[in-house]
């Protein structure tokens, strides 16, 4: 039975696994978009996408509660504590690394954890999931040929586009001739 074994192991060890999700993460959340391989990307977009849900629940509880009086405010910044708390304990200890700019400097001194529940939380308070897209690239990774994606956040007013519906086939009505036919044949 595979009870528990979702997803897909891409020949690594679960902590071998569980350290590459915490680095693309890290990654994605510094630079908002990365290019990884496919299965890599699929991977993890459940991973970062739960993140991005602690960091939008606080957001939301903080905000819900500002003024309301001394007593709501402070069960609300508790409460957001442990949301943060969680999301410390799924990145491990690469939540205190660094957001690094364009040119390899650290200007304001945030890591991860701050810009995550900072900038990126409170962007999709409204946005009721789905904050990352995945869009495959036309040529291979050097090497192995692994096909190659880019997994990016999603822009704060980007909306989906929704599939229009094909149009239905148009009901075609019976000839009046038989309409005339039927009632005298009974």
């Amino acid at each position: 039975m595979r009870h528990g074994k979702r997803g897909r192991h891409l020949n690594r060890k679960p902590s071998h696994r569980r350290s590459l999700f915490r680095n693309l993460a890290r990654a994605l959340f510094t630079h908002e978009s990365i290019v990884t391989t496919t299965p890599k990307a699929k991977e993890l977009r459940p991973f970062a996408e739960k993140l991005i849900t602690l960091a939008k629940k606080a957001a939301l509880v903080v905000a819900g509660a500002s003024g309301k009086g001394e007593a709501e405010e402070k069960a609300a910044r508790i409460t957001a504590l442990h949301y943060r708390r969680q999301a410390m304990a799924l990145l491990g200890p690469t939540h205190g690394t660094g957001v690094w700019d364009k040119n390899d400097e650290n200007p304001t001194n945030d890591t991860v954890l701050k810009k995550l529940f900072r900038e990126i939380g409170p962007r999709y308070a409204a946005r009721p999931g789905g904050y990352t897209r995945i869009m495959k690239q036309h040529y291979r990774r050097l090497g192995d040929a692994g096909e190659t994606s880019i997994i990016e956040l999603l822009k704060a007013n980007d909306t989906k586009i929704a599939k229009q519906p094909a149009p239905a086939a148009p009901v075609v009505a019976p000839a009046p001739a038989a309409l005339e036919a039927a009632p005298a044949a009974t």
